[in-house]
């Protein structure tokens, strides 16, 4: 993966949101949108494009699609996550989604689970990360 690829798509605010709250866990596209506050065909428009350039995984169960970093990025996107991961405290919209997202873990739960039975999307299989 080229770093000039994984920074086109971490220039976007909205994009560079949904990846800091896929480095917590897996998260199905409506779980997005409420912690992020966005509609949902905006939603899946930015993660179609970070799924595209490989910095996202999908897996669908049932009518939900649940959506993941990859299993094992290349080195250059851990390198990146890693620098996110480290400099999210400093921006409080980062903070926001993270509140946000955590009023929905009761909702949130099933997602893991979800990704033993889903179907891959891309024949990739995203598993649950852990920070």
């Amino acid at each position: 993966m080229k770093l000039t690829a994984i920074y086109e798509c971490l220039c976007d605010e909205t994009r560079l949101r949904i990846v800091h709250l896929l480095t917590h866990r897996p998260l199905c596209v409506c779980h997005v949108q409420d912690a992020l506050k966005l509609p949902q065909v905006a939603v899946s428009k930015h993660l179609a494009y970070l799924r595209r350039h490989g910095l996202v995984e999908a897996r669908r169960h049932q009518q939900w699609m649940i959506y993941s970093l990859p299993a094992h990025p290349p080195p250059e996107l851990e390198r990146q996550l890693r620098c996110l991961e480290e400099s999210a405290p400093t921006q409080p919209m980062f903070g926001q989604d993270l509140r946000r997202l955590e009023t929905l873990a009761d909702c949130c739960q099933w997602v893991s689970a979800a990704l033993r039975d889903a179907k891959p999307v891309n024949g990739r299989k995203p598993v649950a990360r852990t920070t």
